[in-house]
């Protein structure tokens, strides 16, 4: 099989010319592509959300503070905890200042997904076991479960960050493009849902503000004053394994507007977060906004995310994935949930079998490696060598990689494979999710010459 031209590289203008080759490929399977709609049937689940307490509020927002610098806020008083958690009255006029001022001509990649705040400390098995957690799991949480996993967590060692799987993609791409790699960085931006209390405060002032900005990350949309932040409670334990409580929040609610519509008509990538199939009423807006992408020829991405989000939202997925997805991320058991396959079919067969809906599929297998899939058939990735720490954002880190490897024009499957293994090694290899700045300007250069290379065939 003829290699694959998946889009041109970056050139090194300021200006980016539309990149749609993977249409050329697109159009193939057209003849080929069926109403999935029609052949899958799913499970459809809803939950109530209910707002915090102004005292919960208040003792989130002291969490914060003393932790979100990873310890170095212990000592703050009163007036810094205000500063840093209380609600700034032009928030809304910064953001979208700020996003009328830094825009550029094109978005290379336009993210849409959960605005998170994690909470993030290593714990031992007994207090998984105190608080009856089961290791390993991810779980939709309420907000007195919440309450009291946080209140056991205080006096461990925790940190506070900008959550959420997409905006782990998202810095990894943003730094593995820095200037210092290419002659124009990428232009990355995620839109979402914050609201304004303590949390959303503080994830706008001092994640956006600084460590999304200063990963090249343009967060573009305005808080809802009325609500409250959603909340991933990330525990890992020393085998690497981690244990994830996600509490919605006003997270759950994003809206398709003008604002939005507006950022994906000049987007060449946009990624779609699986959780956001959680969250109740969001389906029309994500398919308004593929519906969006594609009528300006932007590639549509979409995460799988996590296996209990494919089981609940079933048909909704495939309404998007059979329609609009031109790539799709996916672990082996998202995939094999996607394809209605037992656990006793191979990650290779899942590919394989997605591959003739999705025109680029990515599956990651853990230590056993990775795969990738067009055309009905797969390439097999080997797993890059590593000890792992944290487990928490390898698939994250992974689809990084290929985004990158897709917007530099990479024709090398195998080489694209290869990156994205390395970049999802390094992150297990350390505590924390995100792709450290040092670690993404070596990997990008140490894989370069993947860039120029020839094509790789699609085949086991």
């Amino acid at each position: 099989m003829a290699a694959l031209s998946l889009l041109s590289p970056i050139p090194s203008s300021a200006s980016l010319p539309p990149i749609y080759s993977l249409y050329h490929f697109k159009g193939t399977l057209q003849s080929n592509k069926t109403s999935s709609t029609s052949i899958f049937s799913g499970f459809r689940s809803s939950w109530s959300l209910r707002n915090d307490s102004k005292a919960e509020k208040r003792q989130l927002g002291l969490m914060v503070a003393r932790n979100g610098g990873g310890g170095e806020l212990d000592d703050m008083d009163e007036g810094q905890i205000e500063n840093i958690c209380g609600q700034d009255e032009d928030d809304e006029e910064w953001t979208q200042a700020h996003a009328s001022s830094s825009s550029p001509e094109r978005w290379d990649v336009l993210g849409l997904g959960q605005a998170m705040v994690d909470f993030s400390g290593v714990v031992d098995d007994a207090f998984l076991e105190k608080l009856d957690l089961e290791k390993g799991t991810r779980k939709l949480i309420n907000h007195e479960e919440r309450g009291r996993v946080l209140q056991a967590m205080d006096g461990c060692s925790y940190k506070a960050a900008a959550g959420g799987s997409l905006s782990n993609t998202l810095v990894a791409l943003a730094r593995l493009g820095c200037p210092s790699i290419t002659d124009r960085p990428l232009n990355v931006a995620m839109a979402g849902s914050i609201a304004g209390d303590p949390l959303g405060s503080f994830y706008r002032q001092f994640i956006c503000r600084t460590k999304l900005r200063r990963a090249n990350i343009n967060f573009l949309s305005a808080p809802i004053m009325d609500g409250t932040t959603g909340t991933v409670i990330v525990l890992t334990t020393p085998d690497a394994q981690r244990t994830m409580l996600a509490y919605q929040g006003t997270s759950s609610v994003v809206n398709y507007d003008s604002c939005l519509a507006s950022l994906i008509s000049k987007t060449n990538v946009f990624v779609v977060e699986g959780y956001l199939f959680e969250l109740p009423d969001t389906i029309r807006t994500i398919t308004k906004a593929c519906e969006e992408a594609h009528r300006n020829g932007a590639l549509v991405a979409v995460t799988a995310s996590d296996v209990s989000c494919i089981e609940r939202h079933y048909d909704d997925f495939w309404d998007i994935v059979g329609n609009y997805a031109d790539i799709i991320f996916a672990n082996s058991d998202e995939a094999r949930a996607f394809c209605h396959f037992s656990a006793d079919e191979s990650p290779i067969s899942a590919t394989r079998y997605l591959s003739h809906f999705v025109p680029f599929v990515s599956v990651t297998d853990g230590i056993n490696g990775s795969y990738i899939g067009a055309k009905g058939e797969a390439i097999y990735i080997p797993p890059s060598p590593c000890v792992p720490v944290d487990t928490c954002g390898a698939g994250d880190a992974y689809a990084s990689g290929i985004l990158y490897g897709i917007l530099r024009g990479v024709t090398d499957l195998k080489g694209m494979g290869e990156l994205a293994a390395t970049i999802a090694a390094t992150v297990v290899g350390q505590q924390g999710t995100r792709l450290r700045v040092q670690d993404a300007v070596e990997l990008a250069r140490s894989h370069d010459f993947r860039l120029n290379s020839v094509g790789t065939d699609v085949g086991s």
